[in-house]
């Protein structure tokens, strides 16, 4: 069975040059980026010639960089098993400051994610949502904190939303059972990708809902089955995929609803804290 490109990178990393470990490292850490840049941007982010990529690319065994470039595409697709990601990271991470490194990543993952969302397509799923008959939302595996999160924050706001939780596919379709036009879904799912969330996005499509998609990238198989695509990167820092800057993405979606919507929001807010203060639902201490 051929290599892939990560399984390639760890056969010769001890053989490298410092340059071409800065590129190895490029590929393991920002693929996302590595996977649509030319030899040529690939090696000014790396610091290092044209033609040094070019050789890092033969020297790993592919043919040349647009085949390298394919594989990492297709790594895009697949990412790594839990127990890939734990390899890598452990042997090619810092041995230093940890913490350090870790959240310099996820305030890096939040600066990219944020130069590379299109404000227009942003608009048009808060538009959505307000606009919205009912807001379905699902989330599974790692995403579904990211669902439970932003179903919470817009059921304080909204009387029509729906978290679909999962106990199994089929309770997933019975609670979407009438889901149609006029109703939107928000569904999230990043690497490795849940074949339930995609066939929700499917089943939302088919039966004409606007269908809000929250994802790593363009190639994500959710992006087949979106009206609007918001992504977020969320490359690895460890066996689990980063959900920082998803999560910056769901809470400047869920502060533009509450600008749109300020004064009944502010209204409802009030009858809230009432409510909450007759209850003794927080601690004052």
């Amino acid at each position: 069975m051929a290599k892939n490109i990560t399984e390639r990178i760890d056969e010769y990393f001890s053989s490298f040059s410092k340059g071409q470990k800065r590129i190895a490292n490029a590929i393991l850490n920002n693929y996302e980026k590595a996977a649509f840049m030319t030899a040529a941007k690939l090696g000014a982010f790396c610091e290092v010639s044209e033609s040094t990529v070019v050789r890092f690319a033969t020297q790993i065994g592919y043919a040349g960089y647009h085949e390298m470039q394919n594989a990492v595409r297709e790594l895009l697709r697949t990412k790594l098993t839990s127990s890939q990601r734990i390899a890598v990271t452990n042997e090619h991470l810092s041995n230093g400051d940890l913490l350090s490194v870790v959240l310099n990543a996820d305030i890096e993952k939040i600066k990219y994610t944020l130069e590379n969302t299109d404000r227009a397509v942003f608009a048009e799923a808060v538009n959505a949502l307000l606009s919205a008959r009912r807001i379905y939302v699902f989330g599974s595996r790692s995403s579904a904190m990211l669902s439970q999160f932003l179903s919470y924050n817009l059921e304080l706001i909204f009387d029509n939303v729906k978290r679909v939780d999962l106990s199994s596919s089929a309770e997933a379709f019975e609670k979407l059972f009438s889901l149609g036009e006029g109703d939107v879904l928000f569904v999230s799912s990043f690497p490795r990708y849940s074949k339930t969330a995609i066939n929700v996005a499917r089943y939302a499509r088919d039966k004409r809902a606007t269908v809000i998609a929250l994802s790593d990238s363009a190639v994500s198989p959710l992006a087949e089955f979106a009206d609007i695509l918001l992504t977020a990167q969320s490359d690895m820092a460890s066996f689990a995929d980063s959900l920082t800057a998803p999560l910056s993405i769901i809470n400047a979606l869920l502060a533009s609803v509450a600008r749109e919507r300020e004064a009944e929001i502010t209204a409802r807010f009030d009858k809230l804290e009432r409510l909450w203060e007759e209850y003794d639902v927080y601690d004052k201490h």
